[in-house]
């Protein structure tokens, strides 16, 4: 028996529970694509499906609103993949272990990905509706989202006929998305040989550990911890008392839209120094958990024996740690126009090495395209001056705020209808796709809105049931308002 059978709406979930029984993280998404597409042949829809995967698929108005205006409905089909540390699954092939307690629904030891997965299913649901009454619908699930909206760039919109697009991608219910930062990716490269470590070296590995992580566009101004940073600021740290410490491997982050929040170094230090090592990294671990006390309580810091063979010199080392330090981390600006709102951060996400030296990749963010040039620059400055190199890549567009929006206006009134209550007009600091939709779609008005979801891109994602069932009668009663 399906885990999510009994939830109303029946058909939401049911399609939801599909969607999660096959993988779709990110650079995965053939078989939840294909999933998707044999829906629509099912149905008896049109559909295009474009070889990176995206999918649209068209439905004809309802009797009555035959020539109704289109309305487009979007959300993304791939999905942030995180695992606790004991689960053996392997989330690039097998499905989600869905479960519920008749109020919210999460995935046993992984993410749920209801981002953006209960879009897809609520679409879906419309779309196998005959009941509904809606204008002509085109349906549009993009892919890659989560690593820098590369599906939205990739789609063909020259036969996208709406001119109003609802985009299923927010995560508080009541709350109407219509603003949303712009955002780049940053790719830094530090070269640094390795070398065999001479007698007399001791080895250990220094685990970051415990911490929340969080969605970088979300939970940026949560004084959430950074793995990767903090390690940084631990070894320099270290670094200070112990000058023969040197760096053999830095591991943090799998995703640079994600809070990093484990960080595995492998280091090594004269004998001499090793119980002065291991009494300082005790001491430190002290200093984060008073400093993290009530925002990342989990956090630790260990140190134990490891076999270390090679590294990068004293010399390296000084200048890595020199370099992480320095590098901006998190909040740099706030809204004046959305008080409480970040306007402009950064995310250092994934941090490794491998033969050549050390690679980091940042997020960052900003509704303002200057700023997000000026973080551009002054990662660009450290890094180079170090003699490393920055490349970017996904850059997207922001998407401001329009004044005159008609469906803002027809979605407030709906919901008060529904609901007597005022909904929330705000911005995000968070990436949507509507930027790029607009960029590409000249006079399209969006809005963004979703169900309840918390904790999104980690192991605690969980799904309101009551709210999913309220946002989707909204979607249906603004379909139904739209001829």
């Amino acid at each position: 028996m399906a885990a999510l059978s009994a939830l109303k709406p029946e058909k939401v979930f049911y399609y939801f529970e599909k969607l999660c029984s096959v993988p779709h993280g990110s650079g995965n998404t053939k078989q939840i694509s294909n999933l998707c597409a044999g829906f629509a042949r099912e149905l008896g829809l049109r559909y295009r499906q474009d070889e990176v995967n995206n999918l649209v698929i068209w439905k004809a108005g309802s009797r009555g609103y035959e020539n109704a205006a289109p309305i487009i409905l979007q959300g993304h089909i791939d999905m942030v993949c995180a695992k606790t540390e004991d689960c053996a699954k392997d989330m690039a092939r097998d499905g989600l272990d869905v479960r519920t307690d008749g109020e919210w629904v999460w995935a046993d030891k992984t993410s749920l990905g209801g981002d953006n997965g209960i879009a897809v299913a609520m679409i879906l649901a419309i779309l196998s509706d005959d009941t509904l009454a809606h204008p002509p619908i085109e349906a549009v699930f993009t892919v890659d989202e989560e690593v820098g909206m590369d599906g939205a760039f990739a789609l063909d919109c020259s036969d996208l006929k709406g001119r109003a697009l609802l985009n299923l991608d927010s995560e508080e219910e009541g709350v109407f998305t219509v603003s949303c930062a712009g955002g780049v990716r940053l790719d830094c490269a530090l070269d640094m040989a390795q070398e065999p470590l001479p007698a007399g070296m001791s080895g250990y590995r220094v685990t970051i550990a415990g911490l929340k992580g969080g969605h970088s566009g979300m939970n940026i101004n949560d004084g959430r911890g950074n793995a990767n940073c903090l390690m940084a600021r631990t070894l320099y740290s270290a670094m200070e008392r112990f000058r023969s410490l040197r760096v053999s491997e830095l591991a943090g982050g799998q995703f640079d839209n994600v809070i990093c929040l484990r960080n595995d170094a492998l280091i090594a230090l004269d004998s001499a120094d090793a119980a002065a090592f291991e009494a300082f990294i005790k001491e430190f671990d002290a200093t984060l958990k008073n400093e993290y006390a009530g925002c990342d309580d989990g956090i630790s810091l260990t140190c134990e024996k490891a076999e270390v063979s090679s590294a990068v010199s004293t010399v390296s080392t000084t200048l890595l740690l020199h370099v992480l330090l320095a590098l901006p981390q998190g909040v740099q600006a706030m809204s004046v126009d959305f008080p409480g709102l970040v306007q402009t951060s950064l995310n250092l996400g994934v941090m490794h090495t491998d033969e050549d030296g050390v690679k980091f990749t940042f997020s960052v963010r900003s509704s303002i395209a200057s700023q997000k040039e000026m973080l551009v620059q002054r990662v660009r400055s450290i890094v180079e001056f170090a003699g490393g190199t920055v490349s970017e890549r996904s850059s997207y567009p922001g998407w401001q705020y329009d004044r005159h929006s008609a469906l803002r206006a027809r979605v407030q009134e709906v919901y008060h209808d529904l609901t007597g209550c005022e909904g929330r007009i705000e911005a995000t600091h968070g990436g949507l796709e509507c930027g790029l939709f607009i960029e590409k779609i000249p006079g399209l008005d969006a809005l963004s809105m979703g169900p309840e979801l918390h904790d999104v891109h980690s192991v605690n994602e969980r799904l309101n049931v009551a709210s999913t069932a309220r946002v989707y009668a909204l979607v249906c009663e603004i379909l139904k308002r739209s001829k």
